[in-house]
């Protein structure tokens, strides 16, 4: 099968060719773009990648767990001095799932954007962004190094800001894309200097590489020399994770991107690339395990956007920018997770949440074409009555991020409530206050999902006499990727039931050849005298062991040693009961006594206004870096530096030109004598010169 990896980003990238091809040719010739043919390129392509990767896993599978990796070299890269990069890809365990749910809820999208896209003037150019935006998101999880890594990072850049600038003669979409490109790249700027860093460390060590492998096999055997730069470069490389994945401070334009398609943003959202960070983190876990403080901080930035951006989504009208808050949120649930060594429960909740945050978002996709492109939900109501199957599906997936169970995100999150609560990271404390705020931030999204739910299907009508003339249920080819979403919301965690309930975390056993406990110092370094041991890859090379003493730390990062099932039991309650609570909340304001919340926004005003209005953060960027960076771009690097400096060197250029032109026309007459003139001085100044 290693002779086929090359296939699965390939075939979107054929699509997306294609596409694009067909795209400019109706453009030229000005006829109307033929959708079944557009359609069937856009659609098939992700699938045959679909289909691949379903092979590769069931080959995958069957190898013994130490041997669970592909590679293929597709073609050498770079060669420059000691540093040799081969444009290749690897298949593990942990790509294995990037690569399921990239392809195939991504092919979901796809076949849901053939009805949702339907008669716009850029159908084909929109299904050439979508599967070029897939091939990028596979190149980035496919690859074998950080540097193919890094085409892929900002593979899936361009396309952000190309699909979600999709309607780009709108001002307001063109700025989003524009703001969405221009952020991800303060993020990927540290992502660099980290990568340089770490290149730097193997330099050191003699052995030069940025290939996964290499490195793992480096941080096992040479964990001190690691160490002392594993902060820096973990806080670097987390710094472009807070870019891609919408993390405090770089998440602000994730919720400007609900300006493109509906399909992008669950694309976006739910699929791709939003979730890069995360992935990222979890591939070089074994680097983050050498810095405490690394992992500490990723820890708490994920705990503090999980319930800043809940917080935010309380007051939202706009049902997309819902959504877009709690996406946010959710991915400072993977990060806390992560954060606290608990990779595959990260890894978990970013599988289950692509499901239900997909359906949510085609779901409200699906609301805004039945409602003609109203987005509000304080101006629909009673849709349930009209759109049943929307309707159904959407109570699902928001049932699933409410956190009940049996459904998917109950397994993953309460998964990641519980290691952050038993986490052995930073002071004593830490770990605690980390829970009590996702506990918290679990509560809020459950109300605030279910206040989108009451609003938007339930209770009375608020929609004019015209939006309820042209209402109506989407067509198949939208409500059927609504029901297939559906569906995984509600069985996608069985695959990781904890053993607590009767399962045996299949999942979790899965992602251990390449994630699982992994050789490190950060718990000595830390004085918890922890233990770890390297379930490695005989295949690429890098199987470890660690001896030490202490109590052991698993894959999930937490010491449960110390800790009673009764107490597991417990924390479950827990979550549950506040996912209830929050649900509870949301029926009383928003369908029993729908006055109550108009009457608390009065009484509250101010605080209402702070968070209606996202706690003004836009407007404080706004003043103290876009404004006055705009104004030292302009007094001083354009007319000092550019005018002054960099024009007047090049004028500087010209204008001597021009001088010593002059000065050397002076001599050119064209007069014979003058020329004979010159000739006689010359031979003057030769015959002084030999004589004297």
């Amino acid at each position: 099968m290693e002779n086929y990896l090359w296939l699965i980003p390939v075939a979107p990238l054929a699509g997306a060719f294609i596409n694009g091809m067909l795209a400019i040719s109706f453009s030229r010739s000005e006829r109307s773009v033929s959708e079944p043919l557009v359609s069937f390129i856009g659609c098939v392509a992700p699938l045959i990648s679909f289909a691949t990767a379903v092979a590769v896993f069931f080959h995958l599978r069957d190898l013994p767990a130490s041997e669970r990796v592909l590679m293929q070299t597709v073609f050498p890269w770079i060669v420059s001095g000691e540093l040799h990069v081969d444009f290749a890809l690897m298949v593990d365990t942990l790509s294995m799932v990037m690569i399921l749910v990239v392809t195939g809820v991504g092919t979901i999208i796809h076949f849901y954007s053939i009805g949702y896209m339907h008669k716009d003037d850029g159908y084909a150019r929109f299904f050439a962004y979508l599967n070029l935006f897939t091939f990028a998101m596979l190149t980035l999880v496919m690859a074998k190094s950080l540097p193919v890594m890094f085409v892929g990072w900002e593979g899936v850049g361009l396309c952000s800001y190309l699909l979600i600038g999709f309607w780009y003669k709108d001002m307001a979409n063109a700025a989003a894309g524009k703001k969405a490109f221009v952020v991800n790249r303060i993020g990927d700027f540290a992502f660099l200097i980290g990568m340089f860093l770490l290149y730097t460390v193997t330099v050191h060590l003699d052995h030069p590489s940025l290939d996964f492998p290499v490195i793992r096999e480096l941080v096992s055997n040479h964990g001190d020399a690691f160490a002392a730069t594993a902060t820096i470069i973990g806080i670097l490389l987390f710094i472009g994770a807070t870019g891609k994945s919408a993390q405090i401070p770089l998440y602000v334009w994730l919720p400007d991107a609900m300006a493109g398609p509906t399909p992008v943003s669950a694309l976006i959202h739910a699929a791709t690339m939003v979730t890069a960070g995360v992935y990222m983190v979890a591939r070089l876990s074994y680097v983050y395990l050498e810095s405490p403080v690394a992992m500490m901080i990723v820890a708490t930035v994920g705990a503090v956007t999980a319930i800043f951006a809940a917080t935010i989504g309380i007051c939202q009208k706009d049902i997309k920018k819902v959504l877009a808050y709690s996406t946010v949120s959710q991915l400072g649930y993977m990060f806390a997770a992560v954060g606290v060594g608990a990779y595959a429960a990260g890894v978990f909740h970013l599988m289950t949440h692509a499901f239900f945050k997909a359906c949510l978002f085609l779901g409200a996709g699906s609301v805004i074409h039945g409602m003609s492109g109203e987005q509000n939900i304080f101006k629909m109501g009673a849709l349930g009555k009209k759109m049943k199957t929307t309707m159904v599906t959407f109570v699902i997936a928001a049932v699933t991020i409410a956190g009940l169970p049996p459904l998917a995100a109950f397994f993953s999150k309460d998964e990641i409530l519980w290691y952050t609560f038993t986490a052995d990271v930073g002071p004593v404390w830490l770990p605690k206050l980390l829970w009590a705020l996702l506990f918290v931030g679990a509560g809020i999204t459950a109300f605030y999902m279910f206040r989108a739910v009451f609003v938007t299907f339930f209770g009375q009508r608020r929609y004019s006499d015209e939006a309820a003339h042209h209402l109506h249920e989407s067509p198949k080819v939208m409500t059927w990727p609504l029901i297939i979403l559906a569906a995984g919301s509600i069985v996608a965690g069985f695959v990781g039931v904890p053993e607590i309930l009767g399962g045996s975390n299949w999942f979790h056993h899965y992602l251990e050849p390449s994630i699982g406990p992994v050789a490190h110092h950060a718990a000595e370094a830390a004085g918890h005298g922890a233990e770890t041991a390297v379930h490695g890859n005989d295949a690429a090379g890098h199987a470890a062991e660690a001896a030490g003493h202490g109590a052991a730390v698993g894959h999930g990062g937490a010491d449960h040693g110390g800790h009673s099932k009764t107490l597991e039991f417990v924390l479950m309650a827990l979550s549950v009961l506040v996912g209830l609570t929050g649900i509870l909340i949301a029926y009383r304001l928003y369908l029993k006594q729908p006055m109550i919340p108009e009457q608390l926004a009065a009484r509250a005003r101010g605080l209402y206004n702070l968070v209606y209005n996202k706690y003004f953060v836009d407007e404080a960027y706004e003043k103290t870096i876009v404004k006055p960076g705009y104004e030292v771009s302009d007094k001083l690097f354009f007319r000092v530096v550019d005018v002054w400096i960099i024009d007047a060197i090049v004028n500087g250029v010209g204008v001597f030109a021009r001088l010593f032109g002059s000065v050397v026309r002076l001599f050119q007459t064209g007069l014979v004598r003058t020329y004979a003139l010159f000739f006689l001085l010359g031979l003057i100044y030769l015959i002084y010169k030999l004589v004297g």
